[in-house]
């Protein structure tokens, strides 16, 4: 049996050096702590969820969210964004919420995870949806379902190597086909951006360009025309399209490398950004003694796909009506959903139709729980 070897004396440099070392950690470290001591006491932040279960306890998830809420204390900030800047100059390496594709090409990292329970999870948001359609019937109110397919599925030819798993594959599919089976019209919009390809969805950022954004609103409205639903008051409106100008894309900024200069990051891509705008005046009846009739009977909900490239824009064109949106950026699958069924606006003015547009990546993640306001 061999004698166990000693160890490594340090050497006669770092012997000198490690004073030196501890005097430039220490105020580090107690910047660190002091930065997170403001954000537990003064930051207007949430460290634990309203409800906590076991499964919560038992996978980490409180920890994690703890850490993430503690992450947004100034000092960490800043030093993400040294660490993340310097990883992505020396090593192209763009942190774990964006994976890069072909050149030029960001994703995000949440289109490539398989989630925790998934299958239970997009069960229960199914019968969510199904149960929610059959309170709205009760009040007269239509509900169309449109689901936005994954970047890294439509522009599946720009991924380059970067691994999507298999078990994705099926998962709008499934989805659309149970609520279909219920008796909800949900659209999937894969069949419309799949021969559009890389130019359905921006490089650098999650969301679709204006052709895709265009081509969804169109093939949205044919599924609205052909259930016979009327949307009112009729309006026409036209689109202008602004000079061409750079777009920064979200992924960038996720990956926390928008505070570099241009020149240092990943190449960015310039945009010609159209608004629709009305033309000529709305139809409206003499009878209408308190003006309802100008209001749209048509509401969306949705996240940041319906606040970006125009898309309520399209929609309204290609409706010939207006569109009330009360769409959320980071709302995911039921954020939207939550604060509109909660607002004034559903409970005075309900619509006669209401669209909820769902990115296909939000399917499976935990659902939060909607109630349809009184």
């Amino acid at each position: 049996m061999p004698a166990p070897t000693a160890p490594t004396p340090p050497s006669d440099l770092a012997v000198r050096t490690s004073p030196l070392a501890a005097w430039v950690l220490v105020p580090f470290l107690a910047a660190g702590l002091l930065s997170c001591a403001w954000l537990m006491v003064k930051g207007p932040i949430s460290f634990l969820p309203a409800k906590i279960d076991s499964d919560m306890l038992l996978h980490g998830e409180l920890t994690h969210r703890f850490a993430k809420e503690l992450a947004k204390a100034p000092m960490a900030i800043q030093a993400a964004n040294l660490e993340r800047g310097t990883s992505w100059l020396a090593f192209g390496d763009t942190g774990p919420r964006v994976r890069q594709g072909c050149p030029g090409w960001l994703f995000i990292s949440d289109e490539l995870r398989i989630n925790r329970h998934a299958e239970a999870n997009a069960q229960t948001k199914a019968q969510a949806v199904i149960a929610l359609q059959q309170q709205l019937g009760k009040k007269g109110i239509d509900l169309q379902v449109v689901v936005v397919p994954d970047k890294s599925r439509i522009a599946a030819a720009q991924r380059c190597g970067l691994y999507r798993p298999a078990a994705l594959d099926g998962r709008i599919q499934a989805w659309t086909a149970t609520l279909q089976a219920a008796g909800v019209s949900a659209l999937d919009l894969t069949d419309t951006l799949k021969p559009l390809g890389p130019e359905a969805y921006l490089r650098t950022d999650t969301h679709w360009s204006e052709i895709g954004s265009n081509a969804g609103a169109k093939a949205l409205v044919q599924r609205i025309r052909q259930r016979g639903i009327q949307a009112t008051p009729e309006q026409a409106f036209e689109i202008t399209q602004a000079p061409l100008a750079v777009r920064p894309g979200d992924l960038v900024r996720l990956a926390g490398l928008d505070w570099l200069p241009p020149k240092l990051q990943p190449p960015g891509e310039s945009v010609a950004a159209s608004s629709a705008h009305e033309s000529g005046g709305a139809t409206s009846s003499a009878d209408d003694l308190f003006g309802d009739a100008g209001l749209p009977n048509v509401a969306l909900i949705g996240t940041s796909f319906s606040r970006n490239s125009n898309f309520v824009g399209f929609l309204q064109k290609a409706l010939n009506a207006p569109v009330g949106n009360f769409s959320k950026d980071g709302g995911e699958f039921s954020g939207a959903a939550k604060a509109y069924f909660d607002s004034p606006a559903f409970r005075q003015t309900p619509p006669k139709l209401l669209i909820w547009e769902i990115p296909e990546r939000d399917l499976q993640t935990p659902y939060d729980i909607i109630t349809l306001g009184q």
